[in-house]
């Protein structure tokens, strides 16, 4: 039996699989590990349609003369999913505008019945629930319209996370800059810009965070990376550890802001975040190699 995927013959080697199934169970891991999944088959030339599927899966491999696994990569499909999600909010935003409630109504069932709403609902939680509170016709076209900046933020970090960290250099030292600054503001009631700071922070690591495992899922290898946290230090340490101990020192930070600790909010964000924030941001802004 011939196997390729994607059109392209596969070195794969059959051993006690008997179903077509077994076989693309036992590639599933791959797909996975690899940032890629399973996205159509054909099975002698001949397209598996969705309702088709689980037939196909029990077909004896005897009967079968070849096979052509479609896959594509995770960073694919969820570019897929958020423009469709995008299309979506921008219909609804017309139907609302309209007060077209029926027009609106479908729209929202529809978004809720799609793959794209299932894909985002299972490879990103926190943003499905963003956008499906916003097919709700009390939330009214304003709140789907400040929806759409943040989808089109995402599609950006998709399709190039590195020109994304590029952009981010201005506002990364402002942001460092403010987190310096954070002991004075509290110490002089300066509430609503500390504040601030606490959120942009938060927002800007968590999309930092966010590029980070993007240029991962897309094939760079930044495991190996080394940083240190100032020039003084002989050795850095891996990236990984580097990052599990910024968001340990990022979740303090929010829990001391909580309690207002304040001589512990401003020992963490002047000592530990703001020179680890600027250090993090330079190991993503240089690709490996360079």
């Amino acid at each position: 039996m011939d196997i390729s995927i994607n059109g392209k013959t596969a070195d794969i080697t059959l051993e006690s699989e008997r179903t077509v199934g077994e076989v693309l169970g036992g590639i599933e891991s791959w797909l996975r590990s690899s940032g890629f999944t399973l996205n159509g088959l054909e099975i002698d030339g001949e397209p598996v349609l969705s309702d088709a599927v689980s037939a196909a899966f029990e077909r004896e491999l005897g009967g079968v003369s070849a096979l052509d696994i479609k896959i594509c990569s995770r960073s694919e499909l969820a570019m897929d999913a958020l423009g469709k999600a995008r299309d979506f909010l921008a219909a609804y935003c017309g139907a609302v505008e309209q007060n077209n409630r029926e027009e609106s109504t479908r729209i929202g069932e529809l978004w809720t019945s799609s793959a794209a709403a299932s894909f985002l609902a299972a490879e990103n939680s926190e943003l499905y629930r963003i956008i499906a509170g916003v097919f709700d016709m009390a939330a009214g076209p304003s709140r789907a319209k400040d929806i759409l900046p943040l989808i089109d933020e995402r599609i950006r970090e998709l399709a190039d996370p590195r020109a994304e960290i590029l952009k981010m250099e201005g506002m990364v030292e402002e942001v460092a800059g403010r987190l310096e600054d954070l002991p004075l503001d509290i110490q002089t009631g300066k509430d609503g810009r500390a504040a601030e700071s606490v959120t942009i922070f938060s927002a800007l690591a968590e999309k930092l965070f966010r590029l980070f495992y993007l240029i991962q899922a897309q094939g760079e290898d930044l495991s190996g990376v080394s940083v240190k946290n100032s020039s003084a230090e002989p050795e850095g340490i891996l990236i990984y550890d580097f990052l599990r101990e910024f968001s340990a020192a990022l979740k303090e930070l929010i829990l001391a802001y909580e309690a207002k600790d304040v001589v512990l909010v401003g020992d963490l964000a002047e000592y530990e975040l703001a020179p680890r924030f600027r250090v993090f941001y330079r190991s993503l802004k240089i690709p490996q190699g360079q």
